[in-house]
């Protein structure tokens, strides 16, 4: 066989084989459809084939405009821990050097290190320098990084919410806004900071609606993401015209395009009862989420419940980590813990001496990594939340449990902590024995105690339930401790 015909052959064959790796591939899901609800059980997931739970631990959502920020990094880091989730903001809204008292806030790029959607104009005066911006241009560098961005998380297996807008808290923010008419050449934002989300100025409008437009353009090849409307609008009142005006431009624009992805809206500190729900909005998220009240109140809604930031209780592991396995062992579907160990000079999340208000480091995320594997542990889609299979709750301690009635639990209890507790020693307890008593059909049971802070099993063992109510004793303990309950066939 000749050298050109080897060549010929050899090229063939490869042909042949990508074709088989792109078929398995879209038997798989890979590549091919975009995040969604799971069609089974929508309070979940369905990504790349796969029932999916998202879990994150991220930096305080600067990651793309600020260009000093090395994302790859990053998501290397996030992925270590098995950790599938990120929160970025789109660059129409930025922070300053000091906001929120944010140790190396990397939402607050240094001068000449901000990268909005909008291209600088020659004319210089924009707030920390260079030049200002012209709101009827888009940057090219801007769309090349986002492109990079979502790649290098798709490689990593992270979803990324993409928050298009963030009101103004102050009137500093505004003044560093490129949607400020001081900041553009356009004369576009001669308004009160309260007015810029708003309807009230078409010409603001424009530009929002035109962003928007272009940016689902942009995305629209990618898979690993969803759009979030609004951050927090509720702190400056940004009124629901406006929002569903940004959802109605998401969906005409996708209208015309191969894929269509989820929309979120942020919906309150804390909880709320949702109503009315935008029938476009698949995504309802809360901040500061403890205990998580939402989830029961809006779990009706079929829709994924999701606790998409945290903080302002203090630095401690054990505050984020009880936060999370409660949130998740509530039913809902999605958290993702603000992690303030995340800078520009620390990409790998390895920063211990922050001020910042909340916690984060590698070992919380490590934590994080253990509840996501111990819930896909689980066919979790089958499983709802089952607080009624409680008889008995300690004093003392809270109890989450997750199940498929009669089949399989997801349990975890841990001390009842304050949402902002004064002195964190008073609550923290050692070698702590508690009994659970449960209601779950008679049978025989196998019984597995984790600890949430290493993942290693405690102790197994075989039970029996005679009479309805089942009594659990648990190894020794210190804090909290998660079960995984099974019956056998």
């Amino acid at each position: 066989m000749s050298k050109l015909t080897r060549l010929v052959v050899a090229g063939w064959l490869a042909v042949d084989l990508g074709c088989v790796l792109l078929l398995l591939f879209a038997s798989e899901g890979f590549a091919s459809e975009p995040l969604s609800l799971h069609p089974d059980n929508p309070h979940y997931f369905l990504w790349r084939g796969k029932p999916t739970i998202l879990i994150g631990s991220g930096e305080h959502y600067g990651a793309l405009l600020n260009t000093e920020f090395d994302f790859e990094r990053y998501f290397t880091a996030l992925a270590k821990d098995g950790l599938n989730h990120t929160r970025t903001f789109s660059g129409t809204y930025r922070e300053v050097p000091g906001s929120f008292g944010i140790t190396d806030n990397t939402l607050a790029p240094k001068p000449g290190h901000y990268l909005a959607p909008w291209a600088r104009s020659p004319e210089p005066g924009y707030y920390d320098g260079g030049n200002k911006f012209d709101l009827k241009r888009f940057d090219p560098r801007y769309f090349d990084r986002l492109r990079r961005f979502m790649q290098a998380a798709d490689r990593h297996g992270v979803v990324v919410e993409f928050v298009l807008f963030c009101p103004l808290y102050d009137e500093e923010l505004w003044r560093a806004s490129p949607m400020n008419a001081r900041n553009n050449i356009n004369g576009i934002g001669n308004c009160p900071s309260s007015e810029v989300l708003t309807l009230k100025h078409p010409d603001l409008v424009q530009v929002q609606v035109a962003f928007v437009r272009k940016v689902v353009e942009v995305l629209n090849e990618f898979d690993n993401f969803y759009f979030e409307v609004c951050n927090e609008p509720y702190v400056k009142n940004v009124p629901l015209d406006w929002q569903y005006k940004i959802i109605e431009t998401i969906v005409e624009t996708e209208s015309g395009l191969p894929k269509k992805h989820l929309i979120s809206m942020n919906i309150a500190n804390g909880s709320k009862k949702v109503d009315d729900p935008h029938p476009h909005v698949a995504i309802l998220n809360f901040h500061y989420c403890t205990p998580p009240d939402a989830v029961a109140l809006n779990y009706h809604l079929g829709r994924v419940i999701g606790e998409n930031e945290t903080g302002f209780r203090g630095r401690d592991d054990i505050l984020y980590r009880t936060e999370a396995w409660e949130f998740i062992l509530a039913g809902g579907g999605l958290f993702s813990h603000l992690d303030y160990s995340f800078t520009c000079a620390h990409p790998e999340g390895t920063f211990r001496e922050y001020k910042s208000p909340g916690g984060g480091s590698p070992e919380l995320r490590q934590q994080l990594g253990i509840l996501k594997r111990f819930i896909e542990s689980f066919d979790f889609i089958r499983m709802k939340p089952s607080q009624e299979v409680l008889v008995n709750k300690p004093r003392g301690f809270n109890v989450r449990i997750l199940g498929e009635p009669g089949v399989a639990y997801a349990g975890y209890t841990c001390v009842a902590l304050p949402h902002r507790p004064k002195n964190l020693s008073e609550y923290i307890l050692k070698d702590t024995v508690l009994t659970l008593e449960l209601r779950v059909p008679a049978g025989m049971y196998q019984v597995e105690w984790l600890s949430p802070v290493t993942g290693t099993t405690l102790a197994k063992d075989t039970v029996r339930c005679d009479s309805g109510t089942l009594t659990l004793v648990t190894p020794r303990f210190d804090t909290d401790i998660a079960f995984r309950l099974l019956k056998e066939r």
